[in-house]
């Protein structure tokens, strides 16, 4: 009797459990529904059950489909808000504090997802943050081998000092533009991956409509993650163990810290660098790095601080085997204060140990961020770490691979209804410039079918500045990326951001992601809502050769050509002849044309502008701010018009 009764019990609460009505994540409260369009609100509840949808005003209902799931559109809204979404079936779900108004959507790679925390004058932007009406939400990083139809676990949040810092940097300050002019509320999914190439956000699907395309995807096995995650571990603690000289197994890491530990049969490496650089290659794990210093008698009473540029991506540090400090965010700026009394004279360990979760792990950026200050004094402390593998948990460079972000990041939002995406991504496609020529008009054309909006406006951000090595005469991927960017600008409703005057030539993350908002904001403002401003700077629009000179006319020229140098000396042009040799020209402005001409060149018939990675020195704006995007005018040394994109081997 006790076992029928424990039968009928356990079959009633599966009754329950499987009738209740649930939501996929991107419905939580806090959120931004997108206005003056209708609104879809989906889920999933038992096949035929009756699902009523509540909001503002207006009730729907609707029943589950066989397969158990439903969808409602809700009658457009205008802005307003705060509202409550109630969903009622066999359970109920109240989503609170929703708003409508603007909801954009912002992927990409690293830079999309670079944060408030990590931007210009981060720390007086965050004590500045109160914008209850901007709303943002981080979808996690997730890769699926066929389309999901639900993300990771993600929640909105309000826009205001204790959240801001954990926003993309690219669109907090897009939304605070859009924001100050509209005033209506802003909704920004944020939704990207630093590292990750373009092919990996396509659908199967919209690489089977590519002629280009079609059979790369043709040949992208079924992966069965879980039995090649295991692989790839074995293997990578098999390589790491031989480079080692030592199983992980046997390692005591708990010493690792002490001063007495003798690390000198560890292997080394030069920080500060990405590990995959390195011997120990891409994997994600924890590791130690040691590190001995020397100190006289004299300066161990000093007052003493340990500085680190960004570590991938935590970190838990020791000096003569105390703690010290750690820091648990990959892109924030380490700085641990010394306790007097801990140094000694001669030997002093520092011991850092360093978890990976995802990417490129390792201490980064400048050499010159990385050092003991001791006083009024530094010592160095790049180059020379020991290093020890502790345990290892890698995860296959699966994010390179065609669809599987697509599947997983961005499948799970259809149908979500929401005004646009910002885009900015093409680092990790630069040595394959010319295909993303194919690749990227591909994407946009794929989202918008998707999503069922063939007009959806797609503005994207076009490659800063950065020391990436090429130039016109030896060719350079990072222009040509630049150039299959700007190509993308044939499609309708696309607007490009140029930001060759904003980047960092050292940083391939530059911190000014004020001004890349701002200009994003402004190609929106123009375009979408309808407030008539210049959005973008002079293009290229025809050449005469006149002698040995050459004569450019230029188009989004807004109240003119302006140069910012007190000379008037324009930077960045080169002539070439029929030699295809280039050269450095004088350049300068003639009413809303520009004159080139070289002594090195008697009968030029090419032109480059910005064709290089560092296009810092490219000094051409319209009177209104904008720079003029690099171009050229011939067809010549095209690098990477060969290399094909093909699946990597896991």
């Amino acid at each position: 009797m006790k076992v029928f009764l424990l039968i009928i019990s356990l079959f009633i609460c599966s009754i329950t459990v499987s009738a209740n009505v649930t939501l996929p994540k991107i419905f939580s409260s806090n959120m931004v529904l997108q206005r003056n369009v209708l609104i879809p609100v989906w889920g999933w509840a038992d096949t035929n059950e009756k699902v009523e949808v509540r909001f503002n005003k207006q009730i729907k209902t609707t029943k589950a489909d066989r397969n158990g799931k439903w969808t409602i559109r809700l009658d457009a809204e205008t802005a307003g808000g705060p509202y409550e979404l109630s969903i009622k079936g066999k359970n109920s779900i109240h989503i609170e504090n929703v708003l409508v108004g603007e909801v954009w959507l912002c992927s990409g790679q690293s830079n999309m997802e670079r944060t408030v925390g990590h931007s210009n004058n981060a720390k007086k932007e965050i004590a500045s943050a109160n914008y209850p009406f901007i709303r943002h939400i981080k979808i996690l990083h997730s890769i699926g081998s066929s389309p999901e139809y639900d993300l990771k676990p993600a929640d909105w949040q309000v826009c205001d000092s204790t959240t801001v810092a954990g926003f993309s940097g690219v669109g907090y300050f897009f939304s605070k533009n859009l924001y100050d002019s509209l005033q209506v509320p802003v909704g920004l999914i944020n939704d990207c991956w630093g590292g990750t190439n373009i092919e990996t956000w396509i659908s199967r699907q919209g690489f089977e409509s590519s002629d280009e395309f079609k059979e790369m995807i043709a040949g992208m096995p079924k992966i069965n993650f879980d039995s090649l995650y295991e692989s790839k571990i074995q293997g990578s603690k098999s390589r790491i163990e031989a480079l080692q000289g030592t199983k992980l197994k046997d390692l005591n890491a708990s010493l690792f810290k002490e001063v007495s530990f003798d690390d000198s049969k560890w292997p080394a490496l030069n920080e500060p660098q990405l590990w995959d650089k390195e011997s120990i290659e891409e994997l994600n794990f924890a590791v130690w790095l040691r590190k001995t210093i020397v100190l006289s008698s004299i300066d161990i009473n000093k007052k003493a601080t340990l500085e680190f540029s960004e570590i991938a991506d935590e970190d838990i540090t020791y000096v003569n085997g105390i703690k010290v400090g750690s820091t648990y965010k990959w892109d924030k700026f380490r700085k641990y204060n010394l306790p007097a009394g801990l140094l000694k004279e001669g030997k002093n360990v520092i011991a850092v140990r360093v978890v990976d979760n995802r990417g490129g792990g390792g201490i980064q950026d400048d050499a010159a961020d990385l050092k003991f200050k001791i006083g009024e004094n530094y010592i160095p402390l790049s180059e020379n770490w020991k290093f020890q593998v502790e345990s290892v948990k890698t995860v296959p460079n699966a994010n390179s691979l065609p669809s599987l972000c697509y599947n997983a990041m961005i499948n799970p939002l259809i149908p979500f209804a929401f005004q646009g995406v910002l885009w900015y991504q093409g680092e990790s496609n630069a040595g394959r410039a010319y295909q993303y020529r194919k690749a990227f008009p591909l994407l946009i054309n794929d989202w918008r079918q998707k999503f069922n909006n063939p007009n959806m406006p797609f503005y994207f951000v076009q490659l800063a500045t950065y020391k990436t090595g090429g130039n016109s005469n030896e060719g350079c991927g990072w222009a040509e990326l630049r150039e299959a960017q700007t190509m993308t600008l044939s499609l309708p409703n696309t607007g490009m951001c140029v930001t060759t005057d904003i980047g960092d030539p050292s940083d391939i993350h530059p911190a000014n992601k004020q001004d890349v908002g701002k200009r994003l904001a402004a190609l929106a403002l123009n375009n979408v809502y309808s407030k008539p401003m210049i959005c973008s700077g002079p293009t290229y629009k025809s050449m005469e050769v006149t002698g040995n000179k050459i004569i450019l006319s230029f188009e989004n020229i807004g109240t003119g050509l302006f140069s910012p140098d007190k000379y008037g000396y324009i930077k960045g042009f080169e002539v070439a002849g029929k030699d295809q040799i280039f050269y450095y020209a004088k350049a300068f402005i003639k009413g809303n044309t520009v004159t080139l001409f070289c002594e090195n060149v008697e009968n030029p018939i090419a032109v480059h502008f910005g064709w290089v990675g560092d296009a810092s020195d490219c000094n051409l704006f319209n009177q209104e701010g904008f720079p003029a995007g690099p171009f050229r005018t011939d067809e010549w040394k095209t690098v990477t018009k060969d290399v094909k994109y093909k699946i990597e081997k896991l």
